[in-house]
């Protein structure tokens, strides 16, 4: 049950976001997160195409590969949902399904997908992204590393 909370969490916590700065005059940004000394800013980006904005130019596609891979997420993450174990795959599938959902709802309802995050860190200087994003590939690396240590326990 508290995996369903946290995709929950993941979607309303980044769709909420998403709003404040959607709703927020542009003049008001880029401006720093207070209390990181200058190392987050905060910016409101539209993106219509995948990361990076690719493929921008074929918006159906844009929504059909996320869908598709989130579906995909999904339906592992509801055929190990009864099992017991895999806590570490299931918590990582969760983040990935809370992030892709409230991307997809971006994709599919406002068009583009609100990116509104920079880390003034190496080469993350010229990336913004969103709370989903992160879920996305903090979800991704947990669920490797579970597949990993499944491996390592059954050889």
């Amino acid at each position: 049950m508290l995996l369903i909370i946290l995709i929950a969490a993941v979607i309303a916590v980044d769709l909420g976001l998403k709003d404040i700065i959607e709703h927020t005059q542009d003049d008001a940004f880029p401006r720093e997160l207070e209390g990181c000394g200058g190392l987050v800013t905060i910016f409101k980006s539209h993106n219509p195409g995948l990361p990076f904005g690719r493929l921008a130019q074929f918006p159906q596609l844009v929504r059909e590969i996320p869908l598709a891979v989130a579906g995909g997420a999904a339906g592992i993450f509801l055929w190990l949902f009864p099992r017991k174990g895999n806590r570490l795959q299931k918590l990582g599938l969760a983040l990935t399904i809370g992030g892709a959902a409230s991307n997809l709802y971006d994709r599919f309802v406002r068009g583009y997908v609100v990116d509104y995050l920079n880390v003034r860190l190496a080469r993350l200087k010229k990336v913004i992204f969103n709370i989903g994003d992160v879920c996305i590939l903090l979800g991704a690396v947990i669920f490797f590393i579970g597949e990993m240590i499944s491996a390592a326990r059954e050889q």
